[in-house]
């Protein structure tokens, strides 16, 4: 476990089960990066990492954070170095089965934690990373433009990870295929609040500081890990079903957020009845003040909301705790299994409660006519949702509204039983995994092995420009 966060400065912990032998024990590197197509840099090869202990401070006066990790994981290669995500931060010192390892910094941009230990690990064998690190954690730009790492608030931090900026504070195989458990301690000035992911296993005071300890059993993606410092009005509460929800909310937005907030045990038992049992042990919401994130974010339990939500985005976020962050995508390619399948659940509980079915959504989006600005209904055509063009535009417009458009074609084809049980089956088959775009068409053949998907693939998913009209005997009643 974590030593006390009372106890700084503070290391990270990489404590190995070495193959016997001294420095010039065989192996090799592993790689300074997963193979993303869209992120090369991202992640790391060699090793899968089973679980992260974190123990972090944080000082917001001075915006000065000192952490440890300890990570446990297993070696897939024999490897005599491996690389750890990490960006700024200065390291103080690297252990490997408590004695001093060599690293440096490299690769990746400067990203990179290389560590080479004094004995090479063995494939197969399981491995606990010790580095001590500490500084002023840094903000991510995305190629989009977009900001995320570690977000000084007004009374504290946000940090949000879509997609690499999990790596500004805290070293790690920072991509979406290498999932694991984690224990999270953050320790902040008496009177502030540190608010994470899973559930609140204890909260005490230490040296003045009052520190919470946060517990994630499921697998977890690093990019929906989420840390989030400040005062917060928080409310516990539970679904009818027993389901812990924990949220917090900065006050400020108390009061224009309760409406929607509360019907979080109402979207989560839809979501069960549409998608197939929740897969995580507590639910929630965290919201922060307007200004403090550019976006709304999936993150783990509690997805992070930057000022009062509405209900459409609430159930969006929800949805992405099936689609998403148990169904992880296996690399950023993929992003269009996230966000296709969460815009298709907004169209579906529309549908349920009184407002447009998915058809007419559909057509809307299809003519034009849904967005107010021409150039938005455009830009559903710029690119083919299966097939981004770059790191740029993995959160454009055809991922999101096109790659929905995709699941309705398969519900035109299907008919509403086949496909409400392909949603749930998908959200079964690959529960607390990772899939692809391939997994996923291969999987939705087999439901439906009746059907000819071909131009459905070729046409909506993988296509340029605006596919041909649908048939009309093949819309959906």
């Amino acid at each position: 476990m974590p030593r006390s966060a009372a106890l700084f400065p503070v290391a990270v912990l990489l404590v190995c089960a070495l193959a016997a032998g001294d420095a010039g024990a065989r192996g090799s590197a592993g790689a300074t990066g997963a193979g993303d197509p869209y992120f090369p840099a991202a992640g790391n090869g060699g090793y899968d990492v089973l679980h992260y202990g974190l123990t972090l401070g944080y000082e917001p006066g001075v915006r000065r954070l000192v952490g440890e990790a300890e990570i446990e994981a297993r070696a897939e290669q024999d490897l005599s170095a491996f690389s750890l995500d990490l960006q700024g931060m200065r390291v103080g010192s690297v252990e490997v089965a408590g004695r001093a390892a060599r690293f440096h910094r490299g690769g990746g941009g400067g990203h990179e934690l290389v560590v080479r230990p004094r004995a090479a690990v063995r494939k197969g064998a399981g491995f606990t990373v010790v580095v001590r690190y500490s500084g002023l954690p840094e903000v991510v730009r995305d190629p989009d433009g977009s900001e995320e790492g570690w977000l000084v608030t007004e009374d504290g931090a946000l940090a949000l990870g879509e997609p690499v900026g999990a790596r500004a504070w805290f070293p790690g195989n920072h991509h979406p295929a290498d999932k694991a458990a984690y224990d999270i301690t953050v320790a902040v000035p008496a009177g502030l609040q540190a608010v994470s992911n899973g559930e609140l296993r204890g909260r005490t005071r230490e040296g003045g500081r009052d520190v919470f300890r946060w517990h994630v059993g499921e697998p977890m993606a690093s990019y929906v890990a989420t840390v989030a410092v400040g005062k917060f009005a928080v409310r516990r509460s539970r679904t009818g079903d027993g389901l812990p929800v924990y949220v917090a909310v900065d006050p400020g937005q108390v009061a224009a957020s309760a409406e929607v907030l509360g019907r979080i045990p109402e979207v989560v038992a839809w979501g069960e009845r549409t998608f197939g049992p929740y897969p995580f042990s507590s639910a929630g919401a965290i919201v922060v003040g307007e200004g403090d994130a550019e976006y709304a974010l999936e993150t783990q339990n509690r997805p992070v909301f930057p000022g009062a939500p509405g209900l459409e985005l609430l159930v969006h976020e929800v949805a992405h705790q099936w689609f998403g962050n148990s169904v992880t995508p296996e690399s950023w390619r993929d992003m269009w299994l996230n966000e296709g399948f969460a815009t298709y659940a907004e169209w579906l509980w529309a549908e349920e409660h009184g407002g447009d079915s998915a058809q007419e959504v559909f057509d809307l989006l299809y003519a034009g006519d849904y967005f107010e600005k021409k150039a938005d209904g455009d830009a559903v055509w710029a690119f083919p949702p299966g097939r981004p063009p770059n790191a740029a535009r993995i959160s454009g417009s055809p991922v999101y509204e096109r790659g929905a458009m995709v699941l309705h074609r398969i519900r035109e084809e299907t008919g509403d039983e086949v496909f409400r049980g392909i949603l749930r089956g998908w959200a079964a088959v690959h529960r607390h995994g990772n899939a692809d775009t391939d997994d996923f068409t291969a999987y939705v053949e087999r439901k439906a092995p009746g059907v000819d998907f071909s131009r459905i693939w070729a046409d909506w998913l993988y296509g340029e420009g605006r596919p041909a009209a649908v048939p009309a005997e093949k819309e959906t009643p």
